[in-house]
């Protein structure tokens, strides 16, 4: 897999935003965006019932390396990311990475520069993923609760995926140009899951290219308050887990 790589990476991050009016830091996203014009950001929004499509377009407008997507119905965080991902296929050669962000910005846009250097110094990372590892030096603020489950969770995937995987969930992941559209092209299995689903795939799609992957431990993340992710989603993630597990366990012989 070669990538576009420049002496200045372009990269493009998919912001999905459904009903996220009163979230999104539009001063914040200009102020990046007219400071650094290789990053670009594509914001999605997902049949939003509130005014969302008025503020994306308020960050549209005051610079260049933003624009927009609108979907007229609700499809979710996973297809939504997909229809971000698959409407730049046309434009390959203008990014070297491709992927997503969070919209409430838990993950700071300060943190993106760190994710270039990563990747200008390492050449052999091919999908970089953030990790919420709390450790001193750091500023990880995550309730309690979530940070038990979210490690419950992990370990379920770490022993059905046979990766040491830390944290699929983290908000912030970049995937090299030559090989996101074949890990978007078909609709995930899971609405909320399909960061587990993508790494199956790549395990999968690029059996032998698994140590192409990194986590990158964040220095910045915080528990941003209105997510639409309840709870109650966890009790539906072990059956969601074993749906994605057995669907591409059959399809290669390096998962158990």
């Amino acid at each position: 897999m070669n990538s576009p790589h420049d002496t200045v990476m372009k990269v493009m991050f998919v912001i999905p935003c459904y009903n996220e009016e009163n979230r999104l830091q539009t001063e914040v996203f200009s102020h990046f965006g007219n400071n650094n014009p290789h990053v670009h950001f594509l914001f999605v929004n997902d049949g939003s019932k509130d005014n969302t499509a008025k503020v994306i377009q308020k960050i549209c407008d005051s610079t260049e390396h933003a624009t927009s997507l609108n979907l007229q119905q609700n499809v979710g965080k996973a297809e939504a990311i997909r229809a971000g991902v698959l409407v730049t296929k046309n434009n390959l050669d203008d990014y070297a990475f491709i992927g997503y962000l969070d919209a409430d910005l838990s993950v700071p846009l300060e943190e993106i520069p760190e994710f270039l250097n990563i990747l200008h110094q390492n050449k052999n990372i091919k999908f970089l993923m953030g990790a919420r590892l709390a450790r001193l030096g750091a500023n990880i603020k995550r309730k309690k609760r979530r940070h038990y489950l979210g490690r419950v969770f992990a370990t379920f995937v770490s022993s059905l995926l046979n990766e040491p995987v830390y944290d699929t969930q983290c908000g912030i992941k970049l995937i090299d140009s030559s090989a996101v559209f074949k890990l978007f092209e078909a609709e995930f299995v899971s609405k909320w899951l399909f960061d587990v689903e993508l790494l199956f795939r790549w395990k999968v799609y690029f059996p032998n290219n698994m140590n192409m992957i990194y986590e990158h431990p964040l220095s910045k993340w915080t528990d941003i308050p209105g997510s639409k992710l309840k709870l109650k989603n966890f009790l539906f993630a072990p059956f969601e887990l074993f749906v994605i597990w057995n669907k591409y366990r059959k399809a290669s012989n390096t998962i158990p």
